[in-house]
């Protein structure tokens, strides 16, 4: 059994073959971040026929590589970063740290089955509470927006305007602006 460690990165993934049984590192590649480049990792993995991936924060930086694997019909498991920093830890280099060793630290916490979890399909659930995150996101913005533009309305005009104020109503307000000083001007 082989376990592909990956050490994932915003703009490039490094991944170590581990042999399960004895911990010992087969081989390391590194990839940058694109679909091509995820297909010359897998193709780089078909070598192993018994293999898993264990990749380091998987719901994280690793999200997107750990998805396609996924797609891919590869078996995926998450390790969280604290975990392979106790591997780290507990090896023969201490802590040192470089993206090989991470990748290799993933797939021993993977191994030894402390903390690793599998890593499944997103669905419908998922999808939607993106869609929901991003309702909310633009709604704090339009009310900041709103907000501010209240508190400028406030300063040029006496009084301000209503609270159901809309784009188009403070549009027909500012058009009835009149600077009465230089700094109004």
């Amino acid at each position: 059994m082989i376990i592909l460690g990956v050490d994932p990165h915003k703009s490039s993934h490094t991944a170590t073959a581990v042999e399960a049984r004895e911990t010992t590192t087969v081989d390391t590649i590194r990839i940058s971040s694109s679909l091509d480049e995820y297909r010359r990792l897998l193709q780089w993995a078909q070598r192993w026929t018994d293999r898993y991936w264990a990749v380091e924060n998987a719901d994280g930086l690793g999200h997107h590589l750990a998805q396609w694997l996924i797609g891919q019909g590869e078996r995926v498991v998450d390790v969280p970063p604290t975990a392979t920093a106790k591997i780290r830890a507990l090896s023969r280099g201490g802590r040192r740290k470089n993206d090989p060793i991470d990748a290799a630290a993933a797939a021993c916490a993977a191994a030894i089955r402390g903390d690793s979890r599998p890593v499944v399909v997103e669905g419908h659930t998922d999808a939607l509470a993106l869609l929901d995150e991003r309702r909310h996101t633009l709604n704090r913005h339009r009310t900041r927006l709103l907000n501010q533009l209240h508190a400028l309305l406030r300063e040029l005009i006496p009084g301000g305007a209503k609270r159901s104020l809309s784009a188009t109503a403070a549009e027909s307000i500012l058009r009835t602006v009149m600077p009465g000083t230089v700094a109004d001007r």
